[in-house]
């Protein structure tokens, strides 16, 4: 018997019940690290689990490919957009390689860097501490949904200030770039009983809105990330609006649903390790390191897929022109080979060569932003927290490229603020 045809690897009911699969990213890294996988439900493909063949294939773009896709789906999947109109015919960074992905990357690097996020600095703390001022009310003590209260609501308010996304529009972009994201789960995903219709209804939606801030942004520039891409040009053209419009999504979901997803598996694993969040509670100075741990543990974005560009080899095992590899994050940010006890979570973990911001030509843009929201909130909540538990079973999304959990009750106590 195969070791696995790779269906828990890839499967979104997989994730939604159980979560990823690291007791067989274990056995793979050990025993098939580069192992070839032939499901009933998907076309096959080669599932690469160690951290050293993830960052090798990563800094070889021109061996292993964006363009043709990064995500794999079931055969079973009907949709089939148009690829030349609408969100079909969307390319975002992620699904371009060089030379394009470099021009395109270009645009908004400047102003991802360590010094324009500190500028953001005094917005993301006041961000940060009006959510827990909000949770703390009157009594200090409370119960709500932290991740719909809280690890969404922070980087919500984060991204739409930078994307000039108004705050009554904040809760409908949110419910669309879910749908969008989240599309094989039955609570977050789009509904209708014609899915293709409904995915196609969603692009124009998100089209609509988005458009709306471009429009303005064009007749009235400002000094804000919003206002460069709605002006941005590639070799002194213009961006077309398809390529404007993925812009601005790619920045927006990957902002806000990859922080969202770790914030709120930070808390899930402080539940778990109650000893780690006093440790954090004693020594505010670990917060940094303990953001490094939560982004290694949760490992938000799961799983990238590359295509190969020629017939290569990859730790032994001969790969063909065509063939689809699936990088593992998760597992990555697993390996015994790189991590010392990489199943303990520890919030002074040092050092952290995690992959949970990518690595090499697609490396997250907003890797700074990310770790300043996610520094700020929990600065903020480890300052004041006194008691936290379950209120409830936590729901996790049923997806296998984000992942993370829809739901977690949570009962709390926090002290007034300083």
């Amino acid at each position: 018997m195969p070791i696995t045809d790779g269906t828990e690897l890839v499967s979104p009911d997989y994730y939604g019940e159980h979560g990823p699969p690291h007791d067989l990213f274990t056995q793979l890294r050990a025993e098939s690290p580069v192992h070839l996988c032939e499901s009933e439900d998907y076309d096959p493909f080669w599932a690469i689990t160690r951290h050293e063949d993830i960052c090798w294939i990563s800094k070889h773009p021109e061996h292993f490919l964006n363009e043709p896709g990064i995500t794999l789906r079931p055969r079973s999947d009907d949709v089939e957009l148009d690829p030349t109109k609408g969100i079909g015919a969307m390319k975002t960074i992620i699904e371009m390689d060089p030379p394009r992905h470099r021009e395109f990357r270009r645009v908004a690097s400047p102003h991802f860097t360590p010094r324009v996020m500190r500028g953001l600095e005094p917005m993301v703390a006041e961000s940060a501490r009006n959510i827990v001022d909000g949770l703390a009310g009157t009594t200090g003590e409370g119960s709500c949904d932290f991740a719909v209260d809280v690890a969404a609501a922070h980087p919500l308010r984060i991204i739409s200030t930078i994307l000039g996304v108004p705050r009554e529009q904040e809760p409908v972009i949110l419910d669309l770039t879910n749908q969008l994201l989240a599309s094989d789960d039955s609570e977050l995903g789009p509904k209708g009983e014609d899915r293709q219709q409904a995915i196609t209804e969603l692009g124009g939606r998100l089209y609509a809105l988005f458009d709306g801030i471009i429009q303005d942004r064009r007749a009235n520039p400002r000094d804000d990330l919003a206002s460069v891409l709605a002006n941005a040009t590639i070799g002194g053209e213009p961006l077309g609006p398809v390529e404007t419009f993925g812009y601005y999504l790619i920045t927006f979901t990957a902002g806000h649903d990859t922080t969202k997803n770790a914030i709120v598996g930070g808390m899930q694993a402080f539940l778990e390790n109650p000893a780690e969040l006093e440790k954090l509670r004693a020594n505010l100075e670990l917060v940094p390191s303990a953001v490094e741990e939560i982004v290694r543990w949760t490992s938000p974005v799961n799983m990238m897929k590359r295509t190969a560009a020629r017939d290569i080899e990859v730790a032994g095992k001969k790969i063909r022109k065509g063939d689809a590899l699936v990088l593992l994050y998760a597992s990555a940010n697993r390996d015994e080979s790189v991590f010392e006890d990489p199943f303990e979570f520890r919030v002074d973990r040092n050092p952290n060569p995690h992959l949970a911001f990518g690595h090499g030509e697609h490396y997250c843009l907003g890797t700074h932003l990310a770790r300043r929201s996610q520094r700020a909130l929990l600065r903020e909540l480890a300052g004041r927290l006194e008691h936290v538990e379950t209120a409830g079973p936590a729901d996790r999304i049923r997806s296998s490229l984000i992942v993370g959990y829809k739901h977690l009750p949570i009962r709390y106590r926090l002290a007034s603020a300083c």
